[in-house]
């Protein structure tokens, strides 16, 4: 039958219109990637993210003119990655006459001071010490 006007002339039209089933989208003709490929591809970018330095350190850093050689720098990620082995979760990093805190699961240097700068030589906020 033919659909008369705007309205369906049976059943089987309103049916075919409104009430069959869409073909299925499969996984493959999906453009969104998985939620495995996504949280593989952040896990990658995490583990292989670099030791960053907040805003605070920077400006200690500046402050009280310290500059790092990238050797030092070197040493200071080895420093944290020997804290995140041990499970330290904030570390106080004593490397030459330089003192850092390190918010290890974030891979970011909170301070930095010479380590005769604080006063008595007392740190705090800290779960573990590094020397290196």
């Amino acid at each position: 039958m033919n659909q008369i006007g705007n309205q369906f002339a049976s059943i089987e039209q309103v049916t075919n219109q409104y009430l069959k089933p869409k073909k299925p989208i499969r996984a493959t003709e999906q453009a969104e990637p998985s939620f495995r490929e996504i949280l593989s591809q952040k896990k990658a970018r995490f583990d292989t993210s670099e030791l960053k330095f907040s805003k605070h350190a920077s400006m200690r850093l500046e402050e009280r003119n310290i500059s790092l050689s990238q050797e030092q720098k070197d040493r200071l990620e080895t420093g944290t990655q020997k804290a995140e082995a041990k499970g330290i979760k904030d570390s106080l990093v004593l490397m030459d006459s330089l003192a850092f805190i390190v918010n290890i699961p974030n891979k970011t240097v909170v301070t930095a001071m010479e380590q005769g700068e604080s006063q008595e030589s007392i740190y705090t906020n800290i779960d573990g010490a590094v020397i290196i």
